[in-house]
């Protein structure tokens, strides 16, 4: 009896010491959540009048959350809004300045025709109506030479006035990137700039990231790539500690094309395996799971 109950001892320790041993839940793959991060940078030089971003805050897609001193970029414009109303000013009114001429041509053309009439009855000279036809086409060619003078005078108006309006289009541009915005929706993970700094262009202001979608980047073995395909449903599991586990659905958005050495802190099903395939896995996040946190994948079968 007594011997039957040391058996029975030997083998409770013997199960107890493999369930610890074994404390780590078996997954077909390990790796770390990440996110999709954009560091936002400043696209103007100036002061940093305006910057109401804190680290955790939630922000849209679009939403303005600083700017940078617009004053001279303000009052150039303002400078090549008058430049182009004085190139405008100076735009030749065509026809008021050849009516003149055009009065001339109809009236050398009347007297013309006069003479003429007064030629067929030998009251006039054939002299004078060869006076007459010559100052009729003076007044043409120099009613040709005004209207290809003031042309060209409204053309080349037309494209100053065109390139300084090129250049009010680009400070309006200058001065909607000293408008800071962020381009996802996401949560603010740094802050690299208070107001009042002065911000350099290309000089980070902020980290923010998309927190609902998360990935998980895992690793797996040549022989588990016959396993996995793009879409396919997985479940990812984070561990929080003790015996704290939670179950995600995953669906597999990326496989790697080309293989690596294992990485040293991942664990594949099959520890032995030096090249392995990064594959990210995309999963909604409930607010629990946390960049850089590791995580677990199982692997569905039968599809």
């Amino acid at each position: 009896m007594r011997n039957q109950m040391k058996s029975f001892m030997i083998g409770v320790s013997a199960y107890l010491l493999a369930s610890c041993s074994s404390g780590v839940a078996k997954y077909d793959a390990t790796g770390t959540f990440e996110a999709t991060e954009v560091i936002v940078s400043s696209e103007a030089s100036g002061k940093l009048m305006v910057f109401e971003v804190e680290e955790g805050m939630r922000l849209k897609a679009g939403q303005e959350v600083g700017i940078i001193d617009t004053v001279q970029l303000y009052l150039k414009k303002l400078q090549l809004e008058a430049n182009v109303k004085s190139v405008e000013g100076q735009r030749p009114d065509i026809l008021k300045q050849v009516a003149a001429t055009r009065e001339q041509i109809v009236q050398a053309r009347r007297e013309r025709d006069r003479i003429a009439n007064l030629l067929r009855v030998d009251a006039a000279n054939r002299k004078q109506l060869d006076d007459a036809e010559s100052l009729l086409e003076v007044l043409n060619r120099q009613l040709e030479a005004q209207n290809s003078t003031l042309q060209n005078s409204d053309r080349s108006l037309t494209w100053q006035s065109s390139s300084v309006g090129i250049q009010v289009a680009q400070v309006e541009d200058l001065l909607r990137k000293c408008h800071v915005c962020s381009p996802i929706t996401g949560t603010v993970l740094a802050k690299y700039m208070e107001a009042g700094e002065l911000a350099a262009q290309g000089s980070p202001l902020f980290k923010v990231a998309d927190m609902e979608q998360i990935y998980l980047r895992a690793y797996i073995t040549s022989e588990q790539l016959s396993q996995v395909r793009l879409g396919q449903e997985v479940e990812v599991y984070a561990d929080y500690g003790g015996d704290n586990r939670k179950t995600y659905p995953g669906i597999v958005t990326w496989i790697s094309e080309n293989s690596e050495f294992t990485p040293k802190t991942i664990l594949t099903k099959d520890e032995r395996a030096n090249l392995v395939y990064a594959v990210k896995i995309a999963v909604r996040n409930d607010g629990m799971l946390k960049i850089g946190m590791y995580g677990g994948v199982n692997l569905k079968r039968g599809f």
